[in-house]
């Protein structure tokens, strides 16, 4: 079971909003795995490398949801 942290991020993106998930522990392949189902879930692209999961837009709770229901738990981000 892995704690995941699900944030919205503006910082060095020409002022949008991305979805972030960080904190994913395990294979690269795994994580290609599941961006892969969080951006096809959510119907808009992103990426997955180096341990996080960027998707284009606000879908934090759509994101949380998903990730609740595959057996992820949540941490809360600081601050």
């Amino acid at each position: 079971q892995q704690k995941l942290r699900v944030s919205l991020d503006r910082k060095n993106r020409g002022g949008k909003t991305v979805t972030l998930e960080t904190g994913f522990i395990g294979s690269e392949d795994d994580l290609k795995a599941l961006g892969k189902l969080l951006k096809g879930s959510c119907g808009v692209g992103g990426t997955a490398k180096d341990g996080e999961i960027i998707i284009q837009g606000d879908f934090k709770q759509r994101v949380l949801d998903l990730l609740m229901a595959k057996g992820y738990t949540q941490t809360k981000p600081k601050g």
